[in-house]
């Protein structure tokens, strides 16, 4: 009797740290670190297919579950940052971009060069790997706007410059829509040629 009683306490203990170590794994996917992998080139070369990425979501501030209502705001987004947004035009998928333009912006694009506010902007990161130049009647990838950035809204654009599909072609990102900032490696797979890409395993976001 007295075996039958500590089995089944052993069994309750498992049982019980089993249960919170689920709903410590849901509060931590739900309101600070969530992991995401990126299937696309669209930010190479900052970040590559097959890169798996943690993605602070605590920064831009507390939602309520199953929501997109900040009931906790910290901070706004910042010109530069990476982030992870449900796609506008079907929410069920997650998109990967740069902010490149905050509320109130006039955000305009000639000959790829990004201008914020009629200044020229510096981006050591962005790639442009197609040296055919668009005009604006074809298609906006070149040449765009200029647009003013809604209010809670946010302008954003890929590195990988002449191959993402981003602002200029579907509109703005809501504040409340953004899921959080990429903020690390945390494990890379080239899947072509199956090996590690170890150099690039802990490598900060930026």
């Amino acid at each position: 009797m007295e075996n039958e009683k500590k089995k089944k306490h052993i069994i309750r203990e498992y049982i019980e740290s089993i249960v919170i170590a689920i709903l410590m794994a849901l509060i931590i996917k739900a309101f600070i670190v969530q992991a995401f992998k990126i299937p696309s080139g669209s930010m190479i070369p900052t970040l590559k297919i097959g890169d798996h990425i943690l993605v602070n979501k605590f920064i831009y501030g507390t939602k309520i579950p199953f929501t997109d209502k900040i009931i906790i705001p910290i901070k706004r987004p910042l010109r530069g940052d990476i982030v992870v947004f449900k796609f506008p035009e079907d929410e069920k998928k997650d998109f990967i971009k740069r902010v490149v333009g905050l509320p109130g912006d006039t955000v305009e694009i000639r000959n790829k060069r990004v201008y914020v506010n009629g200044n020229p902007v510096e981006e050591s990161f962005a790639a442009h790997n197609d040296s055919i130049i668009y005009p604006s009647g074809i298609q906006p990838r070149d040449n765009f706007g200029p647009v003013v950035v809604p209010e809670e809204s946010y302008f954003v654009m890929g590195d990988n410059r002449d191959f993402s599909l981003d602002s200029r072609y579907w509109g703005f990102v809501k504040l409340n829509k953004i899921k959080g900032k990429a903020f690390v490696i945390y494990w890379s797979w080239d899947g072509e040629d199956s090996w590690v890409r170890w150099n690039r395993i802990g490598m900060l976001i930026k």
